[in-house]
């Protein structure tokens, strides 16, 4: 966790303009060293209390102008902590429409609820007799609406309301049943056809699962706990007396928690486990995302990518060092024209005319097939990789592919995609929506604004995590750099076009839009390779730059001899250059940014092998097969062993061990091995298990 000062100290630098990349990586002094994790939780906590104490501040307002704030109201609304709570005490101050409760109480019938109410002794009847007249016809009709004036007491009351909330929070259970008429309709969510678990144990993706066969008719749901045992307390609670007040008494709790209270308390744990199940979904989504960005880059080479296909043929596409393309044309290597011959020809005389060092091929319809035959082609001799091409064609329909390649058609544009992602996932993962990447889980059944919010934060720590080249990004990636967006990002694009490539990081402050601030906020993570301070090409900050010159002359070099020189390095003793300013943390991590300047934090790139199994057929229960985790979600992993169909490695099959969370076994893109363990063709599902691999 963190302490006060640290959580002040991020709110500070917040409120002066900084970014959270900013921050966790520039002023640890001040924060004590927390990561972007701890500095994002600080900033949702913070908005959380600001949008409570406006709450708070409304509901005193409300109550006041009704003229009903007493003293006691407004200290137990000062006391909670809790929105739940403060809702509970604003309940009966909040304008209501007519209600049963208030047409009893326009029928003067509230004396009578009140005497029920207190258990007062003596005939209930006969006291209910004092308050027939034009509107209530007889004794039966005065109890009646009596006790409609108590439901509504005891639904508003919020020590009552505290009762029925502790009973839902300990027993509550989440049930699930099909919809009349719709069982053939509803297979999909044939698990959920007769369901009942604890809500307190329900994992996030059975929830929204249910959730979402609601939302589609297919499913009814309900949260609730045993109804006996909830009356049961506040019968306890509420009845004073056993005499002949308390059975009229008892009907009206039990009134107000069947039509009132149940259903209200039902609908906040439906929001709330939602919300639960959201933040899960999301977390997870965020998780995948995070691994997939920062996937292994092949780096600058000549790479010729595919897009399959079978009818229209593979799109096939050449680019150059960094990512233009040179060439494009089509083959028809599979059904139905199967011109392998002429397909071979035209491979091979573009690996040979390009130089191509590598192949990238998508891996949807057609992907294994046409991967088949390059590798039948190249021999080995050039590296063929299996690209993930979820999101391609939201790309190659976007304002940025028109752009920039506005002659070409979509499938030129897409297969470009798939080469670019081979060279770089980052750069080119960043032009498509987060959501349509596809490795998230009921993306579209979450909290949009949340999702949208988490995945932007992602897609900003990953590229502010690897630094970007100045002088060869694009908008669509400057844009995330801390501090810039779109207008900025598009500001350095324009002067970089006019001007040509930056020599030092100085020259940034010439951009039109681009001040001293968005300076400071930016700089560090943008790289120079050919600037003529080797510190424009590192992370190290330029407000550090004359601390890193001291390092320098104290050893006896220049930056530039200091730069990358191991056993000069070591000669650096750091307590000599510490100041309120720069402290152990900074200084570190100026000593590792010397020691590899430029240096990328993501791993190399391996190449990978499917084994011989090319479709479902062809699978046996207990085959032992490579493959590659596709996508990771709280119930386990799915993974591609190089047929159509990927399989599931279900949570209780990761380990020999027990598993809370499939992250901690396993990671996107990692290559494992799995065991067939089972194999449903009518459905197209494979099951699988890695224990004992």
């Amino acid at each position: 966790m963190y302490s006060n000062q640290q959580e002040k100290a991020v709110l500070s630098l917040l409120e002066e303009g900084c970014t959270i990349p900013f921050i966790a990586r520039y002023r640890k002094e001040r924060t004590g060293g927390l990561d972007e994790l701890q500095v994002l939780e600080i900033q949702k906590e913070a908005k959380k209390r600001e949008e409570f104490s406006k709450r708070r501040d409304f509901i005193l307002h409300s109550i006041e102008e009704q003229g009903k704030l007493t003293l006691d109201i407004k200290n137990r609304i000062e006391g909670v902590s809790e929105l739940s709570e403060l809702e509970d005490i604003y309940l009966p101050f909040k304008p209501k429409r007519k209600t049963r409760a208030t047409m009893a109480k326009e029928k003067g019938l509230e004396p009578l609820a009140e005497a029920i109410y207190m258990g007062v002794p003596g005939s209930v009847e006969k006291r209910a007799s004092g308050f027939i007249n034009e509107q209530v016809r007889n004794e039966e009709e005065a109890i009646e609406g009596a006790k409609d004036i108590i439901a509504e007491w005891v639904s508003e009351n919020s020590e009552y309301r505290t009762i029925v909330r502790s009973s839902f929070e300990r027993f509550a259970t989440i049930r699930s049943k099909v919809a009349r008429d719709k069982e053939k309709e509803a297979l999909k969510y044939k698990d959920y056809f007769e369901f009942e678990e604890s809500l307190k144990n329900a994992p996030s993706h059975r929830i929204l699962a249910i959730m979402r066969g609601e939302e589609e008719g297919m499913l009814r749901m309900r949260i609730t706990p045993s109804e006996e045992k909830t009356l049961e307390k506040l019968y306890y609670k509420i009845i004073r007396n056993n005499n002949e007040s308390a059975e009229i008494l008892e009907d009206a709790i039990k009134d107000s928690y069947r039509r009132l209270l149940e259903p209200s308390i039902e609908n906040e744990f439906r929001a709330l486990c939602k919300e639960k199940a959201d933040d899960e979904a999301i977390r997870v989504f965020a998780e995948n995302l995070r691994q997939l960005l920062l996937s292994s880059p092949l780096g600058q080479k000549r790479i010729l990518a595919i897009d399959p296909g079978f009818r229209t043929g593979c799109k096939v596409v050449v680019l150059d060092e960094t990512g233009d393309l040179l060439k494009d044309t089509v083959i028809f290597p599979n059904e139905p024209q199967n011109e392998k011959a002429k397909s071979k020809q035209v491979l091979s005389d573009l690996i040979q005319s390009f130089r191509i060092e590598a192949i990238a091929v998508g891996n949807g319809t057609a992907g294994r097939e046409t991967e088949w035959f390059v590798k039948e082609v190249v021999s080995k001799s050039i590296p063929v990789f299996a690209v993930n091409e979820s999101g391609a064609s939201i790309y190659s329909a976007s304002e940025i592919a028109r752009e920039e390649f506005p002659d070409k058609d979509l499938t030129v544009r897409g297969a470009v995609s798939i080469g670019r992602r081979l060279a770089d996932p980052l750069s080119e993962l960043v032009k498509i929506d987060p959501k349509s990447i596809g490795v998230g889980q009921y993306q579209h059944d979450v909290d949009q604004s949340k999702l949208k919010s988490s995945l932007d934060q992602v897609v900003l720590s990953c590229v502010n995590a690897v630094g970007v080249n100045l002088n060869s990004a694009g908008a669509s990636l400057l844009q995330y750099v801390s501090g810039l967006g779109p207008k900025v990002a598009s500001a350095i694009v324009s002067y970089r076009e006019k001007n040509g490539a930056f020599t030092s990081r100085e020259q940034l402050l010439k951009v039109p839009k681009l001040g001293a601030k968005t300076f400071e906020q930016c700089v560090g993570f943008l790289r120079i390779p050919e600037a003529s301070n080797p510190l424009d090409n590192t992370g190290v900050h330029p407000e550090r730059y004359t601390t890193v010159e001291r390092m320098a002359k104290d050893v006896g070099l220049t930056v530039k001899e200091l730069t990358g020189n191991a056993e000069g390095i070591k000669k650096i003793k750091k307590e000599n250059y510490k100041s309120e300013t720069v402290g152990e943390e900074t200084l570190q991590d100026i000593i590792q940014e010397l020691s590899k300047p430029g240096r990328d934090p993501r791993s190399a790139i391996e190449s990978f092998e499917f084994s011989e199994v090319r479709s479902i057929e062809d699978l046996r229960e207990g085959m032992v097969l490579p493959g590659i985790v596709t996508n990771i979600t709280n119930f386990g992993c799915f993974v591609n062993i190089g047929i159509k169909q990927e399989g599931l490695v279900h949570i209780s099959h990761l380990a020999n061990r027990f598993v809370k969370d499939p992250m901690e076994v396993v990671k996107l893109q990692q290559k494992v091995k799995v065991k067939v363990l089972g194999i449903d063709q009518e459905r197209n599902r494979v099951q699988l298990s890695m224990k004992d691999l």
